[in-house]
């Protein structure tokens, strides 16, 4: 079992542009990107103004990774509030755990549950205003 700690960064629709900024920066590998248009969801059709924002992004450097994505459009974003943490496990056991302790005195802002891209994710923010991504790998 691993388990592994990332910075994961929320712009406001400028994040293709921050990604590359930072691979040039940090010379990190950049390990994908994908936009809201690639997320598979036929009942739900995308605005327009989404398609392009990017749902997640990865570059690793030096043994670390920084994870990346735009808001939805309509979504609230208020400048200093687009950091958040993202802890990831094959462990869902752990991760339940994890998830619930967070929750403990803070705001679940998506509930554990599957999504296309992992078995298990949901954010939190604790009891001290830090927002958290737990996600079981798949």
């Amino acid at each position: 079992m691993s388990v592994k700690i990332s910075p994961y960064i929320v712009m406001n629709g400028n994040c293709a542009e921050a990604v590359a900024f930072y691979e040039k920066v940090l010379q990190a590998k950049n390990l994908g990107l994908s936009r809201f248009s690639d997320m598979p969801d036929p009942d739900h059709p995308l605005p327009d103004e989404a398609k392009d924002r990017v749902l997640h992004a990865a570059l690793e450097f030096d043994g670390n990774t920084l994870l990346f994505s735009d808001t939805f459009p309509g979504n609230p974003y208020q400048l200093g509030d687009q950091l958040s943490i993202a802890i990831t496990s094959n462990d869902s056991e752990r991760l339940q755990s994890v998830f619930a302790g967070l929750s403990d005195g803070g705001q679940v802002l998506m509930e554990l549950q599957q999504t296309f891209w992992s078995p298990a994710f949901g954010m939190v923010r604790d009891k001290f205003g830090i927002t958290w991504q737990v996600s079981t790998e798949q």
